[in-house]
């Protein structure tokens, strides 16, 4: 280039800068100024606040927004959910794909210290962790009945949520959208997404640039979720031939709200050969102690319910360490979920420490520096709030189905090492569909020589993915792969 290589480069800079360079209109004392712990600029724009739902004094659901690094007037938008029911899409920025990483400081409880995520979605995508319903994280509402919801009015109320977003954010309406979310995230997903397209079939203004949706290691179906489980832990290797053989005989394939006593008997063998696992990734550690427990608030629920005899023999008790993402349920047609019977009175779910979180997200300059409300408004922040809660949506395959047939670009993912919603329940419903096999099962890779898990693609824009050694949150255990998987998937490139 020689004499002109200055000039040049000064040229390609501004091209570079301008096509960064976006006006944002969020309301005012959104920005985010600095986070707390962090020694380095962030690399993008931050955003957070409360958006309300249902009135003055209503449900404000509480937002984070990250503006993407890349070229954030034309990269995705993405709107992240996380499980529960109850659990804080905050807890997927801090231990999953936000911008930055927390790394836990002696003694126990000090403020952690902060650097910047190389692998965070933020790197590809404009993002929103958002706390729904209301009662997790920071979200909160006036009226104590609100703490009672169930998945058709959580869908209703993300929906209002996104409606209102996007005017405080109209810059970004023409980029494309995708919703995504993980566990219970399962439901939140599709039932949101079919909110969203039923607004924009009836031209509700403003129009969302609506593409596809992704779950990760998602509730989907009833059947298929709770029955891959002893089949799963075979071929892992985790019961031997002889107790899953007796289980298939006595079971009938149906291993949950069995009323079958010798049926009862072989599966309760089976939890207590498996008790001592880490079930969110059967690899890793499981320390059953206080110090890796997480602890659950009870105080959104109801007195009647937190220690009430008949509460708990209405409800089937079962391992703790299935956690957030198995939600009991009661017979009938509009099944109460109460997902923490056990826990309510422990106070703890087994092998997940929460501790970062925990002490960061209630330290006072940091609820400050996000703009959330304090402990007397909003509560004390916890990973897990237990909702009292009504599963009354059914199987999310239907949604599925009809999504997919609109064109809805959709990604069903799995870390392979899951137990608590295995792979072999996620693949077995997908398959399920009926949809043509369009890209056979094979590899896929993070790198040229390294095998990072595999795909099958389906025929109406349906792909099933595994992540290989991942477990229940992809992106904490494999988050150079997860990166890969997400940019890849958003471009419209084969995974």
């Amino acid at each position: 280039m020689g004499n002109n290589a200055p000039l040049f480069i000064t040229t390609l800079s501004i091209y570079v800068l301008l096509r960064l360079a976006l006006t944002i209109s969020a309301p005012e004392g959104a920005l985010i100024e600095q986070l707390p712990g962090l020694n380095a600029t962030l690399p993008s724009k931050h955003y957070s606040g409360y958006v309300s739902v249902s009135g003055t004094n209503g449900k404000k659901l509480f937002y984070y927004f990250v503006v993407s690094e890349r070229n954030p007037s034309e990269d995705p938008v993405v709107l992240f959910l996380e499980g529960g029911q109850g659990c804080s899409g905050m807890a997927a920025f801090i231990y999953q794909h936000g911008p930055v990483n927390f790394k836990k400081v002696k003694p126990r409880g000090s403020m952690p210290k902060l650097h910047l995520n190389k692998y965070s979605w933020s790197k590809v995508s404009n993002i929103i962790y958002l706390d729904s319903p209301a009662g997790a994280g920071y979200s909160y509402s006036g009226n104590e009945s609100d703490y009672s919801t169930g998945d058709r009015q959580t869908a209703l109320d993300t929906y209002i949520f996104l409606f209102e977003w996007f005017k405080l954010y109209p810059e970004f309406l023409k980029n494309p959208f995708y919703i995504a979310g993980e566990s219970y995230g399962g439901v939140y997903v599709p039932t949101l997404a079919s909110e969203v397209v039923k607004g924009i079939g009836s031209n509700v203004k403003p129009m969302i640039n609506f593409k596809g949706y992704m779950v990760g290691n998602g509730i989907t179906n009833t059947k298929f979720d709770h029955s891959s489980v002893m089949s799963f832990a075979h071929g892992m290797g985790l019961i031997s031939d002889d107790l899953y053989q007796e289980i298939v005989a006595e079971c009938n394939g149906t291993y949950f709200n069995t009323f079958k006593s010798t049926c009862k008997s072989k599966v309760e063998k089976a939890n207590l050969v498996l008790e001592d696992l880490n079930r969110f990734n059967i690899l890793e550690p499981c320390n059953p102690g206080p110090e890796d427990s997480i602890k659950i608030s009870t105080a959104l629920v109801p007195e009647s319910l937190r220690k009430s005899e008949k509460t708990e023999r209405a409800l089937p008790v079962r391992d703790s360490r299935l956690g957030r993402a198995w939600p009991l349920r009661s017979r009938g047609r509009n099944r109460i979920v109460h997902t923490w019977p056990q826990l309510l009175q422990s106070g703890l779910i087994k092998c997940i420490d929460d501790e970062v979180a925990t002490t960061w997200l209630n330290n006072e300059a940091v609820r400050k520096a996000l703009h959330a409300e304090n402990e007397s408004v909003a509560g004390e922040w916890v990973l897990c709030s237990a909702l009292h809660y009504v599963s009354d949506s059914g199987s999310m395959i239907r949604y599925h189905k009809q999504l997919t047939y609109l064109g809805i670009r959709a990604l069903i993912y799995s870390g392979d090492h899951d137990m608590v919603v295995p792979f072999t329940g996620t693949q077995a419903w997908t398959r399920a569909i009926g949809y043509k096999i369009v890209d056979e099962w094979r590899p896929w890779y993070a790198d040229e020589h390294q095998v990072a898990g595999y795909n099958q693609g389906y025929d109406n824009n349906l792909t099933f993915l595994t992540i290989k050694g991942a477990g229940h949150t992809v992106a904490a255990d494999k988050p150079k792969e997860a990166l890969e998987f997400y940019s890849r998937w958003l471009e419209g490139k084969r995974i």
